[in-house]
């Protein structure tokens, strides 16, 4: 039981720590390319969608490190990378919304437009796939901890 408890607290811990680095990194990006005053105006227009988003992540991280550690020798690596995939795929579909502000940089301004009026529709699709990602890892997660 107390293995069970430290593998618990380590993903409790990872999750916590994921969502506070890509919090972190929203806030970096955003600054970086747009300054701290729209950062921090973004920020307060969507931060119910800005820390979902940050939450849905970090409990990724921690279900897939709860798996990885849990079924380790227990399991082929195929869940592990399945999960990995899934949370992959959250991520991007999470951070899609920032090609609004890096874009200029690369300078494809034509297409700002259309993601600046598409910007809450991603933030639903990033959720969208945050709540697939963690389906998935839960599935996965009860696989796993059924008896057999």
């Amino acid at each position: 039981m107390k293995a069970v408890l430290s593998i618990t607290a380590w993903a409790v811990l990872k999750g916590v720590l994921a969502a506070l680095f890509l919090l972190t990194l929203y806030f970096a990006v955003v600054s970086l390319v747009s300054g701290w005053d729209f950062a921090k105006d973004q920020f307060t227009k969507f931060w119910y969608f800005t820390i979902t988003l940050a939450l849905g992540f970090g409990i990724q991280i921690g279900l897939y490190s709860y798996l990885k550690s849990a079924i380790r020798q227990a399991v082929s690596a195929k869940v592990v990378a399945a999960s990995g995939a899934t949370s992959t795929v959250a991520m991007i579909s999470c951070c899609a919304h920032y090609l609004a502000t890096i874009l200029p940089i690369l300078g494809i301004t034509g297409i700002i437009t259309i993601i600046s009026q598409y910007q809450v529709r991603l933030f639903w699709i990033g959720l969208a796939f945050n709540l697939a990602g963690i389906s998935y890892m839960l599935s996965r997660l009860i696989k796993y901890t059924r008896p057999v």
